[in-house]
């Protein structure tokens, strides 16, 4: 029986999160409360509502979760650019950590599309 952790767009998302923790760590200590932690949070909230939605057995939640999802991913976005506007981030870090969130940008909304495409009228 597959489940939400079969989604390749969730396994992505799990790889952001821990890329995310691992470069954040480096952030300055008068971050820790600022910028590190919301970072993580929208990190962590993007394969979390992937998954929360996928409980719900009901494809309106669902979509619903995953549109909260692809919000977290825009958040999360914008914080990697602002981090590197800051001097926190070097170049190719930045550059690696937005490719991965629009490879999984792509994946999402080609998700909710096919979802939004097959609910009922």
């Amino acid at each position: 029986m597959k489940t939400y952790r079969d989604l390749l767009v969730w396994q992505k998302a799990m790889v952001l999160v821990t890329e995310i923790y691992g470069i954040s760590k480096a952030f300055p200590q008068v971050e820790a409360y600022g910028l590190t932690s919301q970072l993580r949070r929208c990190a962590v909230s993007i394969p979390s509502n992937m998954a929360e939605g996928y409980g719900r057995h009901s494809t309106q939640d669902y979509l619903r979760f995953l549109q909260i999802a692809a919000g977290s991913l825009y958040e999360l976005q914008t914080q990697v650019e602002i981090s590197r506007n800051l001097g926190y981030l070097d170049r190719s870090k930045a550059e690696r950590l937005y490719a991965l969130s629009r490879e999984i940008e792509r994946m999402l909304s080609s998700l909710i599309r096919k979802l939004y495409d097959k609910r009922p009228d």
